[in-house]
C-alpha cells in the first residue's frame, strides 16, 4: 500500500471533515446527518433500534450477549475484546473471543456474579485460580457460528484464569494467541504473575486450552500481535504511552512454547526515536524508515521495565501500541493516542526479504507512518484493527465521545463504516469471516457481539 504524504493528508482532512462533520450528530442517538465521500460505502443511515448505524444495504444481528447461558452451562463473560474468525465445516465459522476482565467483584465472568458456577470446573484448568476465591475472569470464549443461518450453534469457555485478555492475533495453523494486558504479580489475590501470551486452539469441541503462558514472548502489558505466515515470526504491541514494538523469533514456528528470541524495533540511524510526534513531528507520513531489531534480556521483567530498558538500548518509542494485523506482505498497527493532536496513528511495516535471517541488514524491513489523524471527525483513538479481504484497514475507535468503525483505503482515504449510536462504548475485535461475507465486532461495555453483512467488495486477488 502506498501511504499518502502529510500535506496531502492534512488537505484531505480539511475537505473530508466537512462531509464527516455531520456524522457527529449521531450523538443525538437517533439522528445522523448523511455524508458523501468517494471512499467507503456511502452515508450512514439511522438504526431504528438505536444501536448501530450502517450504510445503506448493510445490516447487523446480535449473535451473543454477556450473561447468556453458554453450551457448557457457564455464562458469556462481559467486556468482549479482541477476536479472530476461523473456517469450520459446513459453512460455519469459529470465533475465538477475548474478555478484558479482572477478578473484581463487579466483573461479569463466566461463573456468575458471586462465582457460584466456579465449582463446575476443576481449578487445575485455571492459569490463576486465585486460591479458589478470586480466579482470573478474563480468558476466552469460542463460538461456532453458522454463516448461512446467522445463528450461534455453540459457545463455551476456552481459556480460564487469566487477567484482562485484551487483544491478540490468529496463527496460520488455526489457533488464537490471547494477550494479557496486565502486569500484576503474585500477591494475596493472584496466585501467578501476569502479562503473558496464551495459545487457544480454534476448536468446535467444548474444552479448555491448557493455560500455559508463552514466557519467551516476554512479560509486559501485552495488547495485540500478528504472525507472518511466511516466516512464523510474531510481532507484538504494548499498551503503554511509552511502548515498544516487539518481534519474537521462534525456534519452531509451530511450537511457540519451544522458545525463541524476543527483540525490539530500532529505527536505523535514529536510536531512541520518539515516533509519537507529541512535541515535534519527528516522523512524517509516508517517510520510509529502515529498521533493525535488538535482542532483549531479562524478558520476564519483574519490575515491568522491559520497555524502559529497550528504549535505553535504542528502541523506538510509540504511543500506546494497540491493534495489529498482517495483510498482504505487510503488517499494520495502531497507536491510540499518537500524533500532535493525540488522535491516533497507524503504522505500516514491510518485513525484509531476509526477515530474521542473515542478510537482513543489507535489505532491512521498512517502517512508515501510514496515517496520523489531525481531525477527530475522521479518526479518534484507533484501537483494534484488521485488514479487510479487499485490502482496506478497518479500525475500531475507543474514545469517550462517539465511537466509529473506520476504514482506510490503500491510497490513504478514510471513511466511516459504522457508528455506535447506542452508547459511548468502544468497538473491539473486528474481524472478517473466512468467506469475507461477515464482519464480526464487539461492543465492549454492553457485552454484545455483532455480525455485520452487506455489499462488501470481493476478495482481493
Amino acid at each position: 500500500m502506498k501511504p499518502i504524504h502529510r500535506r496531502t493528508f492534512l488537505r484531505q482532512a480539511g475537505l473530508v471533515s466537512l462531509a464527516f462533520g455531520g456524522l457527529y450528530s449521531c450523538i443525538n442517538r437517533q439522528q445522523e446527518v448523511a455524508a458523501s465521500t468517494t471512499a467507503g460505502f456511502g452515508p450512514l443511515e439511522p438504526d431504528p433500534a438505536g444501536l448501530l448505524s450502517l450504510p445503506h444495504g448493510f445490516e447487523y444481528r446480535i449473535i451473543s450477549r454477556a450473561g447468556e447461558r453458554m453450551s457448557d452451562g457457564l455464562l458469556v463473560p462481559g467486556r468482549p475484546d479482541g477476536m479472530a474468525a476461523f473456517e469450520a465445516a459446513g459453512g460455519r465459522v469459529l470465533l475465538v473471543r477475548n474478555h478484558e476482565n479482572n477478578p473484581e467483584p463487579k466483573a461479569l465472568g463466566a461463573f456468575g456474579e458471586q462465582n457460584e458456577l466456579l465449582e463446575q470446573l476443576s481449578l487445575k484448568h485455571f492459569y490463576d485460580a486465585g486460591y479458589g476465591r478470586t480466579p482470573g475472569l478474563g480468558g476466552t470464549t469460542t463460538l461456532l457460528y453458522n454463516e448461512r443461518s446467522g445463528k450461534v450453534e455453540r459457545q463455551f469457555l476456552s481459556l480460564a484464569g487469566t487477567y484482562r485478555n485484551c487483544a491478540g492475533g490468529p496463527t496460520p495453523w488455526g489457533s488464537w494467541l490471547s494477550c494479557e494486558e496486565s502486569t500484576v504479580t503474585k500477591n494475596s489475590i493472584a496466585e501467578q504473575d501476569h502479562g503473558f501470551v496464551f495459545e487457544v486452539p480454534a476448536s468446535s469441541e467444548p474444552g479448555l486450552a491448557p493455560p500455559r503462558p508463552i514466557k519467551a514472548m516476554g512479560r509486559f502489558n501485552h495488547e495485540a500481535l500478528c504472525v507472518d505466515p511466511h516466516t512464523g515470526i510474531v510481532y507484538l504491541t504494548e499498551d503503554r504511552p511509552d511502548s515498544l514494538i516487539y518481534r519474537y523469533l521462534p525456534h519452531d514456528r509451530r511450537q511457540l512454547h519451544a522458545g525463541g528470541r524476543l527483540q525490539a524495533l530500532v529505527v536505523t540511524g535514529r536510536p531512541g526515536l520518539d515516533t509519537r510526534n507529541w512535541d515535534e513531528p519527528l516522523v512524517q507520513p509516508g517517510e520510509e524508515m529502515a529498521v533493525a531489531w535488538i535482542d532483549l534480556q531479562d524478558i520476564l521483567a519483574p519490575a515491568d521495565d522491559l520497555r524502559i530498558r529497550g528504549f535505553e538500548q535504542g528502541a523506538a518509542r510509540f504511543a500506546r501500541g494497540e491493534g495489529m494485523w498482517y495483510g498482504q506482505g505487510e503488517l499494520f498497527f495502531a497507536c491510540t493516542n499518537g500524533g500532535a493532536e493525540l488522535l491516533g496513528q497507524v503504522f505500516k511495516y514491510v518485513p525484509s526479504p531476509a526477515e530474521g535471517q542473515v542478510g537482513e541488514a543489507e535489505a532491512p524491513g521498512l517502517l512508515s507512518l501510514f496515517v496520523e489523524s489531525a481531525d477527530q471527525s475522521l479518526l479518534q483513538m484507533c484501537d483494534n484493527l484488521t485488514v479487510a479481504p479487499w485490502g482496506d484497514v478497518i479500525l475500531c475507535e475507543d474514545n469517550s465521545n462517539r465511537n466509529y468503525i473506520r476504514g482506510i483505503t490503500p491510497t490513504g482515504e478514510l471513511y466511516t463504516l459504522a457508528c455506535n449510536t447506542g452508547s459511548t462504548s468502544e468497538f473491539a475485535g473486528a474481524c472478517f469471516s473466512p468467506s469475507g461475507h461477515t464482519l464480526f465486532v464487539n461492543i465492549q461495555e454492553s457485552g454484545e457481539t455483532l455480525a455485520i453483512t452487506g455489499p462488501f467488495p470481493s476478495r482481493k486477488n
